[in-house]
């Protein structure tokens, strides 16, 4: 065995909680990645990546939201929601105002345009979940767990 392969190995059994395979961190971002991923090929059509997808969800449901609340509701920053929201306002899809009570607070109303979406993505969440092969109860117990998880963050 080489003198480097020899560091290695000494170096992971010094510092096991530095290996990859050791982070939890890292199956959730994986897993992440590679869900998102499963949407594209659903939401390409409709003209939207996956971020703007769940603000249509918020804004679906709510039709008008301050940009606060929308940041709180999807885990994001103001700092990442502006620019999509600016970019969703230039095609038609939201608008943005300032409230009457309180001009510090923006506020973002779905479209007619928006609303539109809706149908043609009432089918996407059977359609990606049919694409992952997970037990139903498996997939409500991971619902719950991560859904603590994001709960310790508040």
């Amino acid at each position: 065995m080489s003198e480097d392969l020899k560091k290695t190995s000494a170096e992971q059994t010094e510092y096991p909680q530095l290996l990859l395979e050791n982070q939890l961190c890292f199956p959730f971002y994986a897993c992440a990645r590679k869900i998102v991923s499963l949407y594209t090929p659903y939401l390409k059509p409709l003209g939207i990546t996956y971020t703007q997808y769940i603000v249509f969800m918020v804004l679906w449901e709510k039709r008008e939201v301050s940009v606060r609340e929308l940041c709180s509701r999807l885990y994001l920053d103001s700092g990442t929601l502006t620019p999509l929201l600016k970019k969703m306002e230039k095609d038609g899809l939201v608008t943005r105002r300032r409230s009457d009570e309180d001009e510090r607070v923006t506020l973002i109303r779905i479209t007619d345009q928006g609303m539109a979406l809706r149908e043609a993505a009432a089918e996407i969440p059977s359609q990606v979940g049919g694409c992952l092969k997970l037990p139903a109860e498996d997939a409500l117990n991971l619902y719950h767990t991560m859904y603590k998880l994001l709960g310790e963050f508040s």
